[in-house]
């Protein structure tokens, strides 16, 4: 009785996919119609570098306003937990769907590292490249090289940058581990890095309805995710995680930790870093993270 129950409770919601790509669609085109060429103008012009009266300039403003309203658009209750730490600093949170850029966006302004695709993406790798996210073209060891070297520069320059050091997206809820080699931009730049955890739940359950199921696609993704029932996602800013000597492995593991706990996940044993290396192998960042990983855990 409660399997058919819930089927059919399943069923009256798919019914209701309709209604919502009705509803959503044109609230999306107005988004890009006459939101876009306000985010554009502020942020070319001169009164983007223009501080606002709660002190950060008006373009990163602008940004977050956009991305809040982008995420709202697909039926995406965000709220804020926690303080971001003003500055330079090191941001790095769990990777849930494509959607986690605009999420954090929405409270924290930063430089995100992301692959060389996302630029090509619709509306979110305009928006993107406006915000100064540093590209990382897949299968270069230069791109590497020089995404490091970025990074630490935006850092001393007293931006945020933020990274997804799980690697990729993954099915299901848990948070895999934490490469630590993204974490030495952080010790070289001298700023602490402050965890972010991103919980999605509905109906107060732990749910991937945003995150790419195998063989989607981005626009897969895109189309269904805009038809979805309303999911709710908090975005927690952690207690920040400073450089202690110990190394970068060491300030993965206490980032990652916090995020567990604030999850209310419990940590799963390390299998080694082959064992949880990043989804796309062929990734060099990847790789050689997972490479000094397995250096990192060799030292007592």
């Amino acid at each position: 009785m409660d399997a058919t129950a819930s089927r059919a409770g399943k069923a009256r919601r798919d019914r209701l996919r309709p209604l919502r790509y009705a509803w959503r669609t044109p609230l999306l085109l107005g988004h890009i119609a006459l939101s876009l060429p306000l985010t554009l103008g502020v942020i070319l012009s001169p009164l983007g570098r223009i501080g606002s009266a709660a002190g950060d300039p008006w373009k990163h403003r602008v940004v977050r306003w956009w991305s809040r309203n982008l995420v709202r658009v697909f039926g995406i209750r965000a709220v804020t937990r926690g303080t971001p730490l003003a500055g330079g600093v090191l941001l790095v949170s769990n990777h849930r769907s494509w959607l986690d850029i605009e999420l954090i966006h929405a409270f924290r302004m930063a430089c995100f590292v992301a692959k060389a695709e996302i630029e090509r993406w619709p509306m979110v790798g305009w928006l993107a490249s406006q915000a100064g996210t540093i590209y990382h073209r897949r299968g270069s060891t230069e791109s590497l090289s020089g995404v490091s070297g970025t990074m630490v520069e935006r850092l001393r320059e007293g931006f945020a940058v933020a990274v997804f050091p799980e690697g990729g997206i993954r099915p299901g809820n848990r948070v895999h581990t934490f490469h630590a080699r993204i974490f030495q931009a952080a010790i070289d730049a001298r700023v602490p890095a402050q965890p972010v955890a991103l919980r999605v739940t509905r109906d107060g359950a732990p749910c991937d309805a945003l995150s790419e199921r195998p063989r989607e696609g981005f626009l897969g993704c895109f189309l269904r995710v805009l038809g979805e029932p309303r999911t709710d996602v908090e975005v927690l800013f952690l207690e920040p995680v400073h450089d202690d000597g110990s190394g970068r492995r060491r300030m993965a593991d206490a980032c990652r930790a916090q995020i567990l706990a604030a999850l209310g996940q419990v940590d799963v044993p390390r299998r080694g870093a082959r064992g949880e290396a990043a989804v796309d192998d062929a990734d060099p960042l990847a790789d050689e993270t997972a490479a000094a990983d397995a250096a990192d855990d060799a030292r007592p």
